[in-house]
């Protein structure tokens, strides 16, 4: 019914991360602070994307099927579960239940790919640094 409001959640607080990930980016550019701290925060922007765009794409796949299935509707209360005390502690349920197991999900598969990643690169570094030796 609303299993989707808990990843969307979660996708706004990432995005307002990433927003402001990306804005102390610029500051330390434009202070020309050093390229190591530019770098860094430039590799968490990247990999924060990537959870927002797991996370987006969940939610936005999510809230078509909803609609599709007539769960949620474009005039008040939106959320047809809403309508009837009964159904709204199901839909309550559900959001704690089905909604929070598949934001910990996204999460977890973007963090095992975080990892796969940090070790394709440190890899890939220390091939470069052994041919440049």
């Amino acid at each position: 019914m609303a299993c989707f409001i808990v990843p969307g959640t979660e996708a706004i607080v990432v995005t307002a991360a990433v927003a402001v990930l990306k804005a102390k980016e610029s500051k330390a550019a434009q202070l020309n602070t050093g390229k190591n701290v530019e770098s860094k925060l430039s590799s968490a922007v990247q990999k924060l994307t990537w959870l927002a765009g797991l996370l987006w794409g969940g939610v936005i796949l999510l809230a078509f099927e909803h609609l599709w299935h007539g769960e949620v509707v474009p005039f008040p209360p939106f959320l047809t579960a809403m309508a009837d005390p009964a159904e709204t502690a199901e839909m309550l349920h559900e959001m704690m239940t089905v909604g929070v197991t598949m934001a910990v999900l996204v999460t977890l598969v973007w963090a095992a790919g975080v990892a796969v990643s940090h070790v394709i690169m440190s890899r890939k570094t220390s091939e470069t640094a052994e041919d440049n030796a």
